[in-house]
């Protein structure tokens, strides 16, 4: 039973460090090098900074999927304002686009939660609605296409970022630690401090594990509740922001797809209980990078990329099945 309970609780990292095991011994150098981790990292960050948020809503007994339309909305948005504000200068025009994104993602958060905790309205249904809503606006400010950057310095911040001491590329350059994985290991930190650390954190696990009972311990769930949806709001307008950085563009029919299904596999994957009241940041963290290690067997074993989508979703069918396992043990 306790082999059971220490699988349940720590799988997520049981089957990371099996999978990463299994890569050093099948492709050996090559997946060690420096460059390659650091690209694993750094494909997590976009959906991993959405994760992150999302584990927050998911504790509080709710879900989000609307993220990856917001992700397309809140991109659109910030490459027309970082066109808008070429003028002005690179560094401006850079924060303007920044602040424009993050902004628009928290307002579009915010009246989510404001319809879930005011409205009364299923998480489920008005998230779904987001989904069709964002990306059809998304399609609006690009006529159904690509928006294209006309600052080309954004670049720097999607190639740009610390040098890891110690690593360098085959030309001498040094490999560096991208801003976007630097920003989502620091979400991550944050999150993990506001939820294990803050009384914020103790009525997001109070609202999700019994909202009656916390309303009779004086917490007002319906601010707990709009709080949650307006930070996966702005984290959603963040990794739209590096998205643009690392592309130079945002094309607005398909950027952001899925993300809200690789988002609730993290989550899940990580520990998180799709009924509320349980979770944590580390899981969702470490099943964020799980999945990209996935994607990245799957491509360096040439499987085609189309059974991608079959491997999440039984990898988040085992994560739940564990879960149910857990609760009948207890």
């Amino acid at each position: 039973m306790k082999r059971k309970n220490l699988f349940q609780e720590y799988g997520v990292l049981i089957a990371f460090g099996a999978l990463f095991g299994i890569s050093i011994v099948t492709r050996g150098a090559s997946f060690l090098q420096f460059e390659n981790l650091r690209n694993i990292l750094s494909q997590s960050a976009y959906v991993g900074i959405i994760a992150v948020g999302m584990t927050l809503v998911i504790i509080s007994a709710g879900i989000d999927l609307s993220v990856g339309s917001l992700v397309a909305f809140c991109g659109a948005l910030c490459v027309l304002t970082l066109n808008k504000m070429g003028h002005s200068g690179d560094t401006v025009a850079i924060l303007a686009a920044l602040g424009a994104s993050v902004a628009v993602g928290l307002v579009s958060g915010l009246v989510n939660g404001l319809i879930v905790a005011y409205g009364r309205v299923a998480p489920f249904v008005v998230t779904l609605a987001g989904l069709a809503g964002f990306r059809s606006l998304a399609l609006v400010l690009g006529k159904g296409g690509e928006i294209r950057s006309e600052v080309p310095a954004i670049g720097d911040v999607g190639f740009g970022g610390i040098p890891i001491p110690g690593a360098n590329l085959a030309n001498g350059d040094p490999v560096k630690l991208y801003w976007s994985a630097i920003a989502f290991l620091a979400v991550a930190l944050i999150a993990g401090f506001v939820l294990n650390r803050t009384r914020f954190g103790r009525y997001v696990i109070a609202v999700g594990a019994n909202e009656k009972a916390a309303r009779y311990s004086a917490i007002n769930t319906e601010t707990v509740k709009v709080a949650v949806y307006t930070i996966i709001g702005a984290l959603s307008g963040l990794a739209a922001f590096f998205n643009v950085a690392r592309m130079n563009s945002v094309g607005t029919g398909s950027v952001g797809n899925f993300y809200e299904l690789d988002a609730i596999a993290a989550v899940v994957i990580g520990g998180t209980s799709l009924a509320g009241g349980k979770g944590r940041i580390w899981g969702t963290v470490v099943g964020v990078i799980l999945m990209t290690l996935i994607s990245n067997m799957m491509t360096a074993y040439r499987v085609d990329t189309n059974w991608q989508g079959l491997v999440s979703g039984m990898v988040i069918l085992v994560a739940v099945l564990l879960q149910r396992g857990s609760k009948a043990n207890g």
